[in-house]
């Protein structure tokens, strides 16, 4: 089943009065369990093309369809739905709120979705049991270490059961051994709980974890590996 399709996707920048192509004519699906990275060097569109997918930039043509949600029928309010309910977001900086513990952090998204007191905590203690942050509950953001924190994230992105989590070059600021625990804890929560993972690195590792490759270069998709065939 194809959880993501893009069609056609064009995105342009103004840079002064210079106008700058981030994304050109790009076509891409992704099914459903899939873990794929988007590589590419820098200025190669990547994190732009991630946004696009999350809804969090909109193209300035083509179609972008998601869950079977097509995005040019939707308006702002819509897209914020649809994000709440069936799209997760990690990000290089981690984007922790620094005055919430690692359980509330959790519990934020719960929150916004009206979920109960009670199942929110249970809820967000079993997740963090679960990426290995088991007695940390009441930590907050500065008292955890870097992949600490990109757990805690790991763990606010999945609690409320996503289809689909977008990963912003999520190893940029750990060192290697973190970095491959984290990509490991991805790919198990990819294998048990079916879901599918999209990455936007320039991190080789990263791109050796990927079950499918997709390069890009110039705002165009330069090649499309999918490991073992």
């Amino acid at each position: 089943m194809e959880l993501v399709t893009l069609e056609q996707i064009r995105k342009t920048y103004t840079q002064g009065k210079v106008k700058v192509t981030a994304i050109d004519r790009v076509d891409l699906s992704v099914s459903a369990g899939e873990f794929l990275a988007l590589a590419g060097p820098s200025g190669s569109g990547k994190t732009t093309l991630l946004n696009i997918i999350g809804g969090l930039d909109m193209p300035d043509s083509g179609r972008v369809t998601v869950a079977g949600n097509d995005f040019s029928t939707m308006n702002a309010g819509a897209l914020a739905r649809l994000r709440l309910r069936s799209i997760g977001f990690v990000f290089q900086s981690y984007n922790l709120i620094p005055v919430l513990s690692a359980e509330e952090n959790v519990e934020y998204i719960m929150l916004l979705q009206g979920v109960p007191a009670k199942e929110r905590r249970d809820r967000a203690r079993q997740i963090l049991d679960d990426v290995g942050l088991e007695g940390l509950y009441s930590r907050r953001p500065s008292e955890l270490s870097g992949g600490q924190q990109q757990r805690v994230a790991v763990a606010r992105a999945i609690v409320s059961g996503p289809s689909l989590v977008l990963a912003d070059e999520p190893t940029a600021n750990l060192d290697s051994k973190t970095g491959e625990g984290l990509l490991d804890l991805m790919q198990a929560i990819n294998r048990e709980r079916q879901v599918t993972f999209i990455f936007s690195t320039h991190d080789k590792m990263v791109m050796d974890h990927a079950g499918r490759l997709v390069n890009l270069k110039d705002g165009r998709i330069e090649n499309d590996i999918r490991k073992g065939s």
